[in-house]
């Protein structure tokens, strides 16, 4: 009999913030600000993307920018937290990195630093309410310009202490080169944080190698496309850098036709280590475990295969040495049990 995967231990790596949103949230904070949400986002099923286009990025996008329209408040704001690490906890969540612009909430929350503090706040309450552990990965947005990344590094840097832990790079990545943002990480890397760009999603493995090139990458966001070139593959392999991986996102935006042409297998079988994720369930449509369940169904990843994508997940997280363990001999009690 399969194993629940709800219940195997596992760290995630790869969610946005506003894109982490329950549904029904979305609907009852546009009631509550009367924001007219376009009926993509309230049709009950995930909207039909195709992000492979400008037109169709630009429509994602344009779905994400309303739905964190409907975030104005330092309380909704800890809903959203509150909310995500439920689900993630019921996912068989031990540890999350949420990753976030704070610029793009800063007009709504008082400021910039303002921002930061509020999120960092409800992240640090909701994972006393949960049991989660819970971290933050501040992204600078690469269609902006790279002295605002900077700034943002800057501030990640000096919330260390208060749970940030990673850098991003986020947004269309056929925009905005990779070695722009280059001082921005390194500013990240020497205050300490993981450098988590995106790469070879939209794009293909150039923009994975220009990650680990310019930007010293230590993981990578999606970085499926590096499937296409087997000594990118073997890099990533030597390197040990984990490339966070979310099958349903990859579908859901055109990147792949459907679950089965993720090249999941190609990564696996490469020596590639693997975190998914779900990136945007509130686009999507799909949480954490049900990416465990796309790779068994449409892979044939056995039981023994998903448990090591879950220790993948952990070796590649922020996670301190206790929080690993106790996650890792999860993962074994699970394959035991």
């Amino acid at each position: 009999m399969e194993r629940d995967v709800r219940l195997l231990p596992k760290a995630h790596l790869h969610l946005h913030f506003t894109g982490s949103m329950r549904p029904t949230t979305l609907l009852e904070l546009a009631d509550k600000y009367g924001v007219r949400l376009p009926e993509a986002l309230t049709g009950g099923e995930p909207p039909k993307l195709r992000a492979t286009d400008e037109r169709g990025w630009f429509r994602f996008q344009r779905l994400y920018d309303i739905a964190r329209s409907c975030l104005r408040s330092p309380e909704d704001i800890q809903r959203l937290v509150r909310e995500t690490a439920q689900e993630d906890v019921a996912d068989g969540s031990g540890w999350l990195e949420i990753q976030v612009d704070p610029t793009s909430y800063a007009p709504l929350l008082g400021g910039l630093i303002p921002a930061i503090e509020i999120i960092l706040d409800a992240v640090d309450s909701a994972s006393r309410d949960t049991g989660l552990d819970m971290r933050v990965v501040i992204a600078a947005n690469r269609m902006k310009h790279p002295l605002d990344a900077r700034t943002l590094a800057r501030l990640a840097v000096r919330y260390a202490d208060r749970g940030v832990v990673g850098f991003g790079l986020s947004n269309d990545e056929r925009r905005g080169m990779a070695r722009d943002f280059d001082r921005a990480f390194a500013i990240a890397r020497e205050g300490g944080l993981l450098a988590a760009p995106h790469g070879g999603e939209l794009s293909g493995p150039s923009s994975v190698r220009d990650c680990l090139d310019d930007l010293d990458a230590s993981r990578i966001g999606h970085g499926v496309r590096a499937a296409e070139d087997p000594r990118l593959l073997r890099r990533l392999a030597e390197s040990g850098v984990t490339c966070e991986v979310c099958p349903a996102s990859n579908v859901a935006l055109g990147v792949y036709e459907k679950p089965a042409d993720v090249p999941l297998r190609t990564l696996f079988d490469a020596g590639v280590p693997m975190a998914l994720g779900a990136d945007d369930p509130l686009l999507f449509g799909s949480r954490l475990a049900a990416q465990y369940d796309l790779v068994r169904r449409h892979h044939g990843f056995t039981d023994e295969e998903l448990a090591e994508l879950a220790r993948q997940s952990v070796r590649g997280s922020a996670a301190p040495v206790d929080v690993r363990e106790k996650l890792l001999s999860g993962i074994d009690g699970w394959l035991a049990g």
